[in-house]
């Protein structure tokens, strides 16, 4: 019997796959759970529309973070911090990522996830510190960040 599977099943099938099946695993077992339906010709339309959505979902969002990669790699894009520093350029206290991402928004309106840097520790020196930010699967851009001291 020819199935559609709803849900990933170890060992079967993964969701939106279609495969045959014994007729009684299908009946008894992936039915009565709802982890697949049968493959009728009204639920292979279905199946094909619900991936045209989900393509088109993912171009969209991938044109997204496109554009924000193409604002933040603009020379322009410098999110400048001022901040009370020692003698040896150390500061008194630190930037974080979500400094750094609410001062994106405010110097110029470009909202990023904080979750999506990739700052290992806070910034805690004064100067230019490039932040690597994942974007989207296989979209990564730099935010630059200038610190400087604060009279």
């Amino acid at each position: 019997m020819k199935v559609i599977f709803t849900e990933d099943v170890r060992g079967r099938g993964k969701r939106g796959e279609v495969k045959n099946v014994p007729d009684g695993y299908a009946q008894n077992f992936l039915f009565k759970r709802g982890l697949a339906k049968a493959a009728t010709k009204a639920n292979m339309h279905t199946l094909e529309r619900l991936a045209a959505n989900e393509k088109a979902a993912y171009e969209t969002e991938k044109a997204e973070a496109e554009k924000v990669k193409a604002e933040l790699d603009r020379d322009e894009t410098v999110v400048n911090f001022k901040s009370k520093a020692g003698e040896d350029a150390r500061l008194f206290g630190s930037i974080s990522g979500k400094r750094i991402v609410e001062g994106l928004e405010e110097q110029f309106g470009i909202k990023v996830d904080k979750r999506k840097l990739s700052l290992p520790e806070p910034i805690k020196t004064l100067g230019y510190t490039n932040v690597p930010v994942k974007l989207f699967k296989g979209v990564e851009a730099k935010i630059r960040v200038h610190v400087t001291e604060q009279n």
